[in-house]
């Protein structure tokens, strides 16, 4: 499960894709409607707030935003909690940071065509959703050795 905190227009059509499908499946965990990936650790940081599920709606509404802007259709009556005002999250430069190396190595095998557009940026905007603020890799990566002390 890969719950970016990158802007979702960083995301080629495939990991739209995916982002779309593994955030449902994360709002399916929060709501307690699955038995699996309970102790999966992206989701951390969803639960340290006071209303996970309203802001894994919030997440999943951002990403659905993307993709009406690229023509895409994915089916927003699958957010169980639409419209909600959510306070953001706060994302480290340094989990950006990683996570852009880690999206620009799967973009060279799988779209590097999509990656020509987005190669040029060095400092990638974070989802919506999310403040940024200076720090290493989040603790619930499970990169640890890429970790930054903060």
């Amino acid at each position: 499960m890969r719950i970016w905190s990158l802007h979702p227009r960083l995301l080629d059509r495939q990991g739209l894709v995916a982002c779309w499908r593994e955030a449902l499946l994360a709002q399916a965990v929060l709501a307690g409607a699955t038995k699996g990936y309970l102790r999966h650790p992206q989701l951390e940081r969803f639960r340290a707030v006071p209303e996970p599920e309203a802001t894994i709606g919030a997440y999943l509404e951002a990403v659905a935003q993307e993709a009406d802007d690229r023509g895409y259709r994915f089916d927003r009556t699958r957010i169980r909690q639409q419209g909600r005002t959510v306070p953001g999250m706060e994302v480290t430069t340094g989990q950006l940071s990683y996570e852009w190396d880690h999206l620009r190595a799967k973009l060279a095998v799988r779209s590097p065509e999509f990656l020509t557009r987005v190669v040029g940026i060095r400092i990638p905007p974070p989802h919506p959703l999310f403040a940024v603020v200076e720090g290493g890799v989040a603790s619930w990566e499970r990169a640890s050795e890429l970790r930054e002390v903060s």
